[in-house]
């Protein structure tokens, strides 16, 4: 393996924490070294709507901590067990809590410009599109190479969140191949079950809450800001979810029999969601946004997060942001309505000249600290009622239909909450250390991320602080067809948790 000649980060101006000592090296060759282990643990499949296939991906977990010294045990959940990785040095020490996500979206391999989103591939920036090559080019190869060709493993949860976890496993073994001891107690909890919104994990927090005593708990997860930078989060915004369904004629009609005289059911659904919003994307339901309120501390905190609007909205290819902050960072402080998904009837290949029979709308609803989920929920609701809707949380029966002009099924549920934890708290200054000693540069710190992940409980019954640090690369498509992580991110990405796990807390 070729051995680096200068520093790892180009973006640092001196000598990086460990340039000057052959543990720089190490970094980048047991990244390089780790792609193969890396392959092999995204080929574990890990939708966690299939219970039965996550055994193996469970004891991937428990062999890959035990390696490194730490006790593991099963946290049993009345469906996929939680693991708990620990390691007490002693107990006058601090201990900090990691928590890292384990299962994936799901995937439809014919949106994939692959054989196999669970074998994973190489790719090349080769005009602006990004080409399959082989793995022997990371043979002999630099970092500086790596950059220039934006070379990327494309698999699914490449970025979310396999990398991180093979990230923190590559800094242990640089800590045990030098015998770096931890400067601090350490548990690391596993989640099975993220991407379906973590059912069983607010009970099991309470239940092994003990177990699970700490005094600071990081999430190893999420993108970097854009400019790649270092990054740190302080906070994410919560989820809840409503499913909305109107009707129409109890089967679908036809239209040239019907149009005119059966009720649409998609253009009542389209009533409803359009009198939400109004045509700058504001929110027009009265008392929606309430309680929320950006001092002049708060809007110079994300004042100087450093986003590219300008390109970022030429990336997403749309001319105007919705009009609910003056920014991108302010409008993530806000709690939003979002329409994820709308079915009815029959479309391309399929269209039918019918009247459909109802209308589904799936709608998520991000909350932030300062706004109550039940309230805005309730909102929502009194808002249709005033369109004149009949609102049930069921589906209606005969004499309801007959009885009532409008209906509209409503059922809501919450996943998790917000959080947030003050930049200047004593676990937000190490971090913002640790991360400058690191890499010699000041990290981006955000006060919240528009993404939702299930911290809440942790927060909430252990009562401890809670910071992000995000490795991977902002433009990883996760959740979508052709998932990646940079192999740029994953190299820098070892090095930011090893900087964290051999720094004293």
């Amino acid at each position: 393996m070729k051995k680096l000649i200068i520093p790892i980060l180009v973006f640092t101006t001196g000598l990086n924490l460990f340039a000057q000592s052959n543990i720089e090296n190490q970094i980048f060759d047991i990244g390089i070294e780790s792609i193969e282990s890396f392959r092999e643990f995204l080929s574990i499949k890990n939708d966690a709507n299939f219970k039965n296939e996550m055994k193996p991906l469970i004891e991937w977990g428990i062999n890959n901590f035990k390696k490194y010294g730490f006790e593991v045990e099963r946290l049993e959940t009345p469906e996929l067990p939680l693991l708990l990785a620990s390691k007490v040095i002693s107990e006058d020490l601090n201990t900090l809590l990691i928590y890292l996500q384990f299962d994936g979206q799901p995937v439809d391999n014919s949106k994939w410009d692959q054989e196999n989103p669970y074998k994973a591939v190489l790719k090349k920036r080769i005009n602006n599109e990004y080409k399959i090559i082989d793995w022997s080019r990371l043979d002999n190869i630099t970092f500086d190479d790596i950059k220039k060709e934006d070379l990327r493993i494309f698999a699914r949860s490449a970025s979310d969140a396999k990398g991180p976890v093979m990230m923190i496993l590559n800094a242990l073994e640089i800590m045990e191949r030098n015998n770096i001891e931890l400067e601090y107690n350490l548990k690391v909890i596993m989640d099975f079950e993220e991407e379906i919104s973590s059912p069983n994990l607010a009970d099991a927090v309470k239940k092994y809450s003990s177990k699970l005593k700490s005094d600071a708990l990081l999430i190893f997860d999420g993108p970097k800001h854009p400019s790649n930078l270092p990054t740190l989060t302080f906070g994410a915004r919560g989820i809840s979810d409503i499913t909305l369904i109107t009707y129409g004629p109890i089967v679908p009609q036809h239209s040239g029999h019907f149009g005119n005289y059966a009720p649409n059911p998609v253009f009542r659904m389209s009533e409803i969601l359009s009198s939400m919003k109004d045509s700058n994307g504001r929110v027009t339901i009265p008392g929606f946004y309430d309680g929320i309120e950006l001092d002049e501390k708060t809007l110079k905190i994300l004042a100087e997060v450093p986003d590219d609007e300008e390109k970022m909205m030429n990336d997403m290819q749309f001319k105007k942001p919705d009009n609910v902050g003056k920014n991108y960072q302010e409008s993530i402080q806000y709690p939003s309505i979002n329409v994820r998904g709308i079915e009815s009837g029959w479309v391309r290949e399929e269209v039918r000249t019918i009247v459909p029979s109802e209308c589904i709308a799936e709608i998520d609803v991000r909350l932030v600290l300062e706004s109550d989920p039940i309230r805005l929920h309730n909102l929502i609701k009194s808002h249709i009622q005033e369109l004149g809707y009949y609102v049930i949380d069921r589906r209606p029966t005969k004499d309801e239909r007959l009885k009532h002009n409008k209906i509209v099924t409503f059922v809501s549920s919450f996943d998790y909450d917000a959080f947030r934890t003050d930049i200047e708290s004593e676990i937000g200054k190490w971090l913002v250390k640790s991360l400058k000693k690191t890499f010699g540069i000041e990290p981006v710190k955000k006060r919240t991320s528009g993404g939702s992940v299930p911290i809440s409980p942790f927060v909430n019954t252990l009562g401890i602080p809670a910071v992000t640090v995000p490795t991977v690369n902002q433009d990883n498509n996760q959740h979508s067809p052709n998932e990646n992580i940079k192999i740029e991110n994953y190299i820098t990405g070892i090095e930011t948790y090893l900087g964290i796990l051999t720094d004293k807390f």
